[in-house]
């Protein structure tokens, strides 16, 4: 059984990991960067390290640094977390050759998923479905076109080393190919390293439906069913939930089949998820396969009993997945909404500063994995989430209901939130009757979502209101949101 455990990340993804060390008995020891210090998840770990300054480049990304310290201070294993270096094949591979147990899938199986050609051309080999397109990066703006032609518009242009949203332009006609061909070339030099795009054919307004797998290192495999993460804004995901009310049973035996095949072609072990694009008549396409630990992995937890941490540091351990594939079973339903320290008034402008007011909610089958605790700092230097809610209930409506009561009990100050838009899209016909995909926020929503803020900005009351905050802030020097801004304007200025 592995004894002590290195966790290279911070956040609420650090936390999560603390919390299954010690469930399990396990010495965890965290990092931190000078901005991180005295950081929630350096108080809760048994060993905390500086690590490096605040630039994540010279911190949570330095491989040699934390390859260093877990020889130093005598770690078994490390685990990536997700983010930072969790995907990259480089950092794995020093790891295995240290010695140290890296909790996770093998390098060969992370780079040979790394390349999305690379990958297109295997899931093809084991007959895992794929968008029609290229499975080598073009070479040039002709060889583009022609494939283009062939395929027909409107077309995808992709990073085969992207992710994240990043190195993609959609074409819609021959006139606009040059110059997206370029920019996007540009655009994945600058965010990955290399300018090798593909093509493919771009499918209008699809579900996105990705599906939690994992395996042990005796070629073992189990998935935990699918995940629905349609709702996106610049194609980060921000609501996501499980199971998919889209699906149904035919399609979900072949989506996780599917799954299950595209995990043993590249003879992946650990928990993965492999993510597909799904159309109006639920056919579905291989997009991607994250090589590790996702952000919206309690949802999966919630309605299956199974803690996927848990298993992650057994599986490391040399044991074998601890239950049956019949074992596994979808219970009710989840939703998980990501809090961001933005401002959905204005643009979802970034709000850095202290949390000078941070209550969570709580009540039946409410969980809050957080990073953060009042006095906390947001900073420049990393992703602005302060948690993630994950609420469960016997129905898919309970879910909803469920998540908005818990919204409505954030009290958050010192910094602006999403909590009024995450509301707001839970509340809209389109997320309630399903019919949502991962344009609807963009299309649809975030227009509605400015109209009624506009609206509100009209309100005399709400004029009053207003003025009267920004009197207090500049008084106190503080500024106190609630999650339900429209309703009880004394309580949210704390007149209670």
């Amino acid at each position: 059984m592995i004894r002590k455990i290195l966790i290279a990340n911070r956040g609420e993804i650090a936390v999560r990991i603390i919390r299954a060390c010690k469930e399990l008995g396990i010495i965890s020891a965290a990092v931190y960067s000078e901005a991180d210090k005295g950081a929630l998840h350096t108080i809760l770990a048994d060993e905390s390290y500086l690590i490096g300054p605040a630039e994540s480049s010279k911190s949570y990304l330095s491989k040699e640094s934390i390859i260093k310290l877990a020889k130093e201070i005598n770690v078994d294993a490390i685990h990536p977390g997700y983010g930072f270096l969790a995907e990259n094949s480089e950092f794995i591979k020093l790891v295995e050759d240290s010695g140290i147990k890296f909790i996770g899938p093998s390098s060969r199986s992370v780079k040979m998923m790394g390349s999305k050609t690379a990958a297109r051309k295997l899931m093809k080999k084991h007959n895992v479905p794929i968008v029609k397109g290229t499975t080598e990066p073009i070479k040039s703006v002709s060889e583009g076109l022609n494939y283009a032609g062939e395929i027909g518009y409107p077309v995808l242009l992709k990073a085969s080393a992207g992710g994240g949203g990043k190195g993609m332009r959609k074409v819609f006609s021959e006139t606009e190919f040059e110059a997206a061909f370029e920019s996007t070339r540009r655009e994945s030099l600058k965010a990955f390293g290399s300018e090798e795009i593909y093509i493919e054919k771009l499918i209008e307004n699809p579900k996105h439906i990705e599906v939690q797998i994992i395996a042990d290192e005796y070629g073992n495999y189990r998935h935990l069913f699918e995940r629905e993460c349609s709702i996106q804004r610049r194609h980060q995901k921000i609501i996501e939930e499980s199971p998919s009310s889209f699906l149904d049973t035919a399609t979900r035996k072949s989506i996780t089949e599917a799954a299950i095949n595209a995990a043993k072609a590249c003879e992946y072990y650990n928990a993965g998820t492999v993510e597909f694009l799904m159309d109006n008549d639920k056919n579905f396409y291989f997009l991607e396969m994250n090589t590790r630990l996702q952000v919206e992995h309690p949802v999966t937890e919630l309605v299956t009993g199974i803690d996927l941490v848990r298993e992650q540091i057994l599986i490391a351990s040399g044991e074998k997945i601890s239950f049956t594939q019949d074992e596994v079973k979808q219970a009710g339903s989840a939703i998980e909404c990501r809090i961001y320290a933005e401002d959905s008034s204005q643009g979802f402008l970034p709000s850095t500063g202290k949390l000078k007011f941070y209550k969570e909610p709580g009540g039946p089958n409410v969980r809050v994995d957080a990073g953060v605790m009042e006095g906390s700092e947001i900073s420049i230097y990393y992703d602005p989430m302060i948690s993630k809610l994950i609420c469960w209930g016997k129905t898919r409506e309970d879910a909803v209901n469920r998540t908005l009561r818990a919204l409505d009990e954030y009290f958050i100050g010192g910094v602006s939130n999403n909590i009024s838009f995450l509301k707001f899209i839970l509340e809209s016909e389109i997320f309630k009757k399903g019919n949502h995909n991962i344009n609807s926020v963009e299309q649809k929503l975030l227009k509605e979502f400015e109209i009624e803020v506009t609206g509100n900005q009209g309100n005399e009351f709400e004029k009053a209101a207003a003025i009267l905050a920004a009197h207090i802030k500049n008084s106190k020097k503080e500024k106190v949101l609630s999650a339900h801004s429209n309703l009880n304007k004394w309580r949210d200025l704390l007149y209670e």
